[in-house]
């Protein structure tokens, strides 16, 4: 909560599910034959926000209620109906207020910078003022925030990078890598950054399959495994919210794929198929200067600032040690180097020969004597 901040947020009960269906949900629907029903419609029927309708789902509650320590809901369906409006992500614009309202308790950004916007957390009316002057690009502030927070923060200067929180450019969803550290490893390798829908890395620390309060040897694998399978269901373009439920891994997709094109498939061909996809996204951010270790990181907060709340994950950040160690692990699993970049004997293994000219100098070769 509160751009990451905080693990825990006293106004939850305020912006749970139940009081989300209790007070704003009007239909719930699904896909065309799917009776899982995920989207959820909500509707505003009284105060500053009447008549506001907007799809909620808890991502975008999340960013634009608690982490912007907002807990009334009418304002944070309006901050999802503007973002609606203007074509916005609902995740990374409310990372960005949550940012931007740091870096004005922080002194960073001065009521001269907003206009006379009290942008601090917690404030509703400035969140959604917010979010329509990142959509209008009006202002200097609302110009600059509509660049997204890696590029704000380093427009804004005076040290605003502390409290820019993102991977690759692309703003952290609503899990706190502090004390989910295998999802931690899997944001920070992910190939288009901070993404929740590319491994779903986060799954083994809820569920306490794994020690969430540590990173150690063989979670490479795990965030490897979970990358290749995600990948193939993206390319079968099946629901992720439907996994173990219509279907249960590669076995139950390969005989999806097998009845629907008649087509022989078996569960290692499809996970070598995505094995290969994640290869050419990397080879592709290497071809694009940031495909290499210094990209996969993660932000300040997430490696320098302990979880403050009382509980079992009190104290709790990502240090420079553990995260090296799953480092290591992930790319000696992939078959890359320490650099993680793959190597040409990879690339062949994957049938990807055409496209080893750009890993071609640049996998340094080992010193005389090195073991």
């Amino acid at each position: 909560t509160r751009n990451f901040t905080q693990a825990t947020f006293e106004g939850a009960e305020k912006v749970s599910g139940e009081y989300l269906n209790e007070r704003y949900i009007k239909k719930i629907i699904g896909c065309a034959t799917c009776g899982m029903r995920c989207d959820h419609i909500a509707f505003v029927p009284e105060g500053p926000y009447k008549g506001t309708t907007a799809r909620v789902e808890f991502e975008c509650l999340w960013a634009l209620g608690p982490n912007c320590g907002v807990d009334h809901l009418d304002a944070v369906i309006e901050a999802i109906s503007q973002c609606n409006y203007y074509g916005m992500d609902g995740i990374s614009t409310g990372v960005i207020v949550g940012f931007a309202m740091d870096c004005y308790e922080h002194g960073i950004l001065t009521k001269k910078d907003t206009e006379g916007l009290d942008l601090r957390f917690g404030n509703h009316e400035a969140l959604v003022e917010m979010v329509k002057r990142i959509g209008s690009r009006k202002g200097w502030l609302g110009d600059v925030l509509a660049e997204g927070t890696m590029r704000a923060a380093e427009k804004i200067g005076k040290g605003a990078v502390k409290y820019a929180n993102h991977i690759k450019g692309l703003e952290l969803p609503g899990y706190d890598l502090r004390g989910l550290k295998t999802a931690a490893l899997g944001f920070a390798v992910s190939f288009r950054g901070a993404c929740h829908l590319r491994s779903g890395a986060y799954s083994p620390d809820v569920k306490g399959s794994v020690d969430r309060y540590k990173i150690e040897k063989g979670r490479g694998k795990i965030v490897m495994d979970l990358e290749d399978q995600y990948n193939v269901i993206d390319s079968l373009i099946l629901c992720k919210f439907s996994r173990g439920v219509y279907y249960d891994g590669l076995e139950d997709m390969a005989k999806y794929y097998t009845l629907a094109t008649g087509i022989k498939m078996t569960a290692e061909e499809l996970r070598q198929a995505g094995e290969r996809i994640n290869n050419i996204a990397r080879l592709f951010n290497i071809r694009e200067g940031k495909g290499t270790r210094e990209y996969d990181t993660l932000p300040p907060k997430i490696m320098t600032v302990p979880i403050p709340d009382k509980g079992a994950a009190k104290g709790s950040y990502v240090n420079q040690k553990e995260f090296d160690i799953g480092l290591d692990d992930y790319y000696e699993t992939r078959g890359w180097t320490k650099n993680g970049i793959p190597t040409e004997k990879k690339l062949k293994e994957l049938g990807l020969n055409k496209f080893a000219h750009i890993v071609k100098g640049k996998i340094e070769k080992p010193k005389k004597g090195a073991k």
